[in-house]
């Protein structure tokens, strides 16, 4: 029996008088994950385009896995250098019944250190996914609703945001808030004034700091402390890497963060197939490159004054953030000019925070939150400036 025909036969158990009517949701989801929907538009089409949400959010999450895999294998390549240091020859912990047998630990194998950085992603992932999904899956059938595939791209991007050694537990956490209170609680998909993903982090940062920041939670070796490059810049510290190994992403960070090269590549394939918006991705930057330009003409006993705009760039979560949160279709900008604007606003606090308050050295979460509670105004501007200019034309 094929598996299409095993999804048609026990279809009716989950339709409407079925005996699992209410796990429907749950039961449409797999099968349009892995099928084309059979239900098509029975009157005329007004708008002919192959693109629909399912395209969008599975080529999100297609380009995603570039930072992953770039990111999982510097999480090893840190990881084996440390347990080099330390003389160290196993994993102690649950991942070396996996691990031990498996790799040599050796920060020269690239196998080593693949196998070892996704021994951390992998667990990560499957936790946060399960867990958003049981949300998804309950509040789409109280609501009556489908699952939208949205939940693939906030399950990936929340993880690639999470330092590799967050408790599992604590994972799950962070992505049921932001699933529930960034996006459920105002009718799902679609309806979320915020990113889910960046809320979930923005919760679990302030609820528990010592686990999402500090120098003991980057490199994935217990009793192994590092602080990142940013850490470093804010304590006018030696960076501890030069700008094309931080571009490479052969440095400490978030899982997804690190490696600004495989970022820019996704951002390019996102770009090109026009899920992305590029203005808002130049917007970032640009406005990143103006106000980091202005402090370096200020003088202060800062550090973060003197930071050049390309360092900025390849540090923190600027790259991932520009490229993957930032141009969220839902919480960005709509209007052409209002992406220009609300991409700027987001350069511009992502490097004030930084500066201003060294404490508090990645600002780049906190600048697309900002931002997506200013683009529907930015975007009735735009709109008030359109109708203005064309009454005016007569």
């Amino acid at each position: 029996m094929s598996l299409r025909s095993f999804l048609d036969d026990i279809a009716p158990s989950f339709e409407k008088g079925g005996k699992y009517e209410a796990l429907y949701p749950a039961y449409e989801a797999v099968d349009t994950a892995l099928y084309t929907p059979s239900s098509t538009t029975a009157g005329a089409s007004h708008v002919r385009d192959g693109l629909n949400l399912k395209r969008v959010m599975i080529t999100v999450w297609l380009c995603a896995f570039i930072p992953v895999f770039a990111g999982s294998y510097f999480i090893g390549l840190n990881a084996n250098e440390a347990m080099q240091a330390m003389g160290l020859t196993s994993v102690d912990s649950w991942r070396g019944i996996f691990l031990n047998g498996l790799v040599g630990f050796d920060p020269n194998s690239v196998w080593d250190c693949l196998i070892h950085g996704l021994a951390y992603f992998v667990p990560l992932y499957i936790t946060v996914f399960l867990a958003g999904i049981v949300f998804e899956i309950w509040f789409a059938s109280k609501r009556g609703h489908e699952v939208n595939e949205g939940y693939f791209v906030t399950s990936i991007l929340f993880t690639l945001t999470l330092p590799p050694s967050i408790p599992l537990w604590m994972a799950a956490v962070g992505v049921i808030f932001g699933v529930v209170i960034a996006k459920e609680v105002f009718g799902g998909t679609g309806k979320n004034f915020l990113n889910p993903a960046l809320t979930g982090r923005a919760f679990l940062y302030f609820a528990y700091p010592a686990q999402m920041s500090g120098d003991a939670v980057w490199v994935a070796v217990d009793g192994w402390t590092q602080a990142t490059p940013l850490g470093n810049a804010a304590s006018d510290l030696p960076y501890g890497v030069d700008w094309m190994s931080a571009f490479i992403g052969t440095m400490p960070g978030s899982v997804g963060e690190t490696s600004t090269l495989a970022i820019l590549i996704a951002g390019v394939l996102l770009c090109l197939s026009r899920i992305a918006s590029w203005r808002v991705m130049a917007g970032v930057f640009l406005g990143m490159v103006l106000t980091s330009s202005l402090f370096n003409l200020l003088p202060s006993t800062n550090p973060m004054f003197a930071m050049p705009f390309y360092w900025h760039l390849v540090l923190g979560g600027f790259a991932f953030g520009a490229v993957f949160m930032a141009t969220d279709p839902v919480s960005a900008a709509m209007t052409n000019n209002g992406r220009w604007f609300y991409g700027m606003l987001i350069g511009f606090m992502c490097v004030l925070i930084r500066v201003v308050n060294p404490a508090f050295p990645e600002g780049m979460m906190l600048a697309i939150l900002f931002g997506n509670l200013f683009a529907p105004l930015l975007d009735h501007f735009v709109m008030q400036s359109n109708i203005k200019r064309r009454l005016a034309r007569g």
